[in-house]
């Protein structure tokens, strides 16, 4: 019997220094997901602010991190991914530690201004490190199982961050967000960096290349963040006391998708995954905005968190295609970028919508959004780039090697 080639899908993935990653990144995202039904109630009930209050403090997160991006992407390239965790998670830490030491909504800003610029470091250098270490076919995988720790903090942090309020003691809330993102920290501390010394030209300051699928991504982003944002507000009116419950149930979803069904966007190929993310999202908004009762909400919530399954990995994917490693932090920067404005603008826009006729208007307004995302992507690039591309490998020369499997 003849012996089979090697196979580069059996390269392995989840090596210590993987999973090492995926666990600072776990942490990193308990504590902004501790902080996400708490932010919108600390404005509402304590400081007496306003729906555009709310997306206010919530955006100022997105400002941080939006002037910084692309920059970090540039630094990582530059001096390394790890410099980026490390930095990015204690900032994250310590401003999040300190949100409640003065109550006034311009030191709330301040503080999720500076939370976002840790952002900006964290996410590029993290993001960038776990696409380093993916064999060149299993990178659509990777993003899955680097996305897993995003939706376990997204999941289980909401839970945490309603545990821990009790009343209108907030106190605890903002030192357990911050020693998570000091945990985060510390574990990043044991990587290794994956960055290669490389004196060929590095990537742009806004790569070209992630660009469009960058819009997509924020396109079907607001709705996706303004569902969680007006979320702890609108639960109560359909009978609905802990939403927390319905984070984690959206939060849950996410994970099994992305654990268990991991290789579907080398498989399917960026703009068939993209599709189904975008068309999801679209559906689960119109579903949240025309059936307004608990069981409305929650199938709204489910279908969402199908969409958001897919929606990071595939994008990324697209944008990565044809990049070699020494310009991958840049174009993640760029991409990651987008995901910021899209977390910015969606309290701004959403809550300005929701101010002048709903909760249910802002839901409706942001399904339209994301079925406008998905014609983007299913008319905006070439057959070749469509879900003809079954694999990463396709659209990624085999000259990129991985740079850290060693």
């Amino acid at each position: 019997m003849k012996r089979r080639p090697a196979d580069e899908t059996r390269e392995p993935l989840l090596t210590r220094r993987f999973v090492i990653v995926v666990v600072s990144g776990t942490f990193y995202f308990l504590a902004l997901g501790t902080l996400l039904p708490i932010v919108p109630r600390y404005v509402h009930r304590r400081l007496g602010g306003s729906d555009i209050a709310v997306g206010v403090a919530v955006g100022a997160l997105a400002v941080g991190a939006i002037l910084l991006r692309p920059l970090a992407g540039r630094i990582g390239d530059r001096y390394g991914r790890r410099v980026l965790m490390v930095a990015g998670a204690l900032l994250v830490g310590i401003t999040a530690a300190s949100a409640g030491l003065v109550e006034s909504l311009g030191w709330l800003m301040g503080t999720r201004f500076l939370m976002g610029l840790g952002e900006a470091l964290f996410f590029v250098g993290g993001t960038t490190m776990a696409t380093d270490l993916a064999p060149v076919s299993r990178r659509g995988e990777a993003v899955s199982y680097w996305s897993v720790a995003i939706w376990t903090g997204l999941a289980f942090g909401p839970v945490i961050g309603e545990g821990l309020l009790s009343g209108y003691d907030y106190d605890r809330v903002w030192y357990v967000a911050g020693a998570f993102g000091i945990a985060a920290a510390a574990v990043a501390c044991f990587t290794k960096e994956t960055r290669h010394a490389f004196q060929g030209e590095r990537g742009r300051l806004i790569a070209p290349a992630a660009i469009r699928p960058g819009i997509i991504l924020a396109a079907t982003l607001i709705g996706i963040t303004g569902f969680s944002i007006f979320l702890p507000l609108y639960g109560p009116e359909v009978g609905i006391s802990d939403v927390g419950l319905v984070f984690l149930a959206y939060g849950v979803v996410v994970l099994s998708v992305r654990i268990l069904g991991a290789r579907l966007p080398d498989r399917l190929g960026p703009i068939r995954a993209g599709s189904i993310a975008t068309g999801a999202t679209a559906v689960g908004l119109g579903v949240a905005a025309a059936w307004s009762s608990t069981i409305g909400v929650v199938v709204g919530a489910v279908i969402i968190a199908i969409g958001s399954a897919f929606l990071y990995p595939s994008l990324l994917l697209l944008a990565l295609r044809g990049v070699p490693e020494h310009q991958r932090g840049s174009v993640v920067g760029t991409f990651s970028a987008f995901f910021d404005f899209a977390s910015g603008s969606a309290g701004l826009v959403l809550g300005g919508i929701a101010s002048v006729s709903s909760y249910q208007g802002a839901f409706a307004a942001s399904a339209v959004l994301a079925a406008i995302a998905m014609l983007l992507l299913r008319g905006g690039f070439s057959h070749h780039d469509s879900g003809a591309v079954p694999t990463v490998a396709e659209v990624l020369p085999a000259t990129i090697e991985p740079t850290a499997l060693q």
